[in-house]
């Protein structure tokens, strides 16, 4: 076997595998110390959503068609229509849900704190918060959220948000606030007390006063904002086509 070579200072030189060996074990030992900070890490506003495994043979994780849904305790629960196997289940830490919206696709909940998830597909899409809603949430005149989640189109493409205050249109595809109409002043939405009618939802804006016309207790909505007479609504991020065939969003 022959000798190494030695260099100018009498002593044999590195190997070379060695110098590369020495950051590959590094940075195997490293591994597992950054996956367990990044599962260490608080999920966003507590989140906690399980997604149930394959039960007698079905996965639940690639469902086919739209899950039943339900609030039990402070969590909710999406079922397999069918067989009645769990999905998903999803909480927060510390809170609990207040209403629930199923639509296709899509599973819209209201929570004690005032936020609004997404949840579709076994996943939590977007979260949106309601400004001055929790206090609201916790009275009698709340009446459990009833009301406050409306679709504004029959497929949900758009969500109306209903409170005292304001309604808020999200657009469902990734949780973007389209408008806001505010209540007008000495009045306030009444979200329990709404009905659609066609494209449209009226919802009921009492307002203090005898004087009060009837006409300005009631706004009519849809998925552009209030219904009056000669509006120009703003575009919904859709693309609209003209008469040459070229579109373009209207927004």
């Amino acid at each position: 076997m022959s000798a190494l070579p030695l260099d100018a200072t009498g002593r044999a030189p590195a190997r070379r595998g060695t110098h590369i060996a020495l950051p590959v074990a590094l940075a195997v030992l490293a591994l597992p110390l950054v996956t367990a900070a990044h599962h260490a890490r608080p999920a966003p506003y507590g989140d906690r959503l399980t997604v149930h495994a394959r039960v007698d043979g079905v996965d639940h994780a690639s469902p086919v068609g739209d899950p039943a849904l339900r609030a039990k305790g402070r969590a909710v629960e999406a079922y397999d229509k069918e067989s009645g196997s769990r999905r998903w289940t999803y909480t927060r830490a510390g809170r609990r849900p207040v209403a629930l919206l199923p639509a296709p696709g899509h599973a819209f909940t209201l929570w004690n704190d005032g936020l609004v998830t997404d949840t579709a597909r076994g996943s939590v899409r977007w979260h949106r918060a309601v400004p001055a809603s929790a206090d609201w949430l916790r009275t009698p005149d709340a009446r459990g959220g009833a009301g406050v989640l409306q679709p504004l189109t029959p497929d949900a493409g758009m969500l109306a948000v209903v409170t005292p205050h304001r309604i808020a249109a999200y657009r469902t595809s990734d949780g973007d606030l389209r408008w806001v109409l505010p209540a007008r002043p000495g009045c306030a939405f009444a979200p329990a007390h709404s009905v659609r009618r066609g494209g449209a939802l009226l919802v009921a804006q009492p307002c203090a006063g005898p004087a009060a016309a009837w006409t300005a207790q009631v706004v009519a909505v849809d998925d552009y904002g209030r219904i009056v007479p000669g509006r120009t609504p703003l575009g919904n991020g859709d693309v609209r086509r003209g008469p040459g065939g070229s579109g373009s969003p209207e927004n």
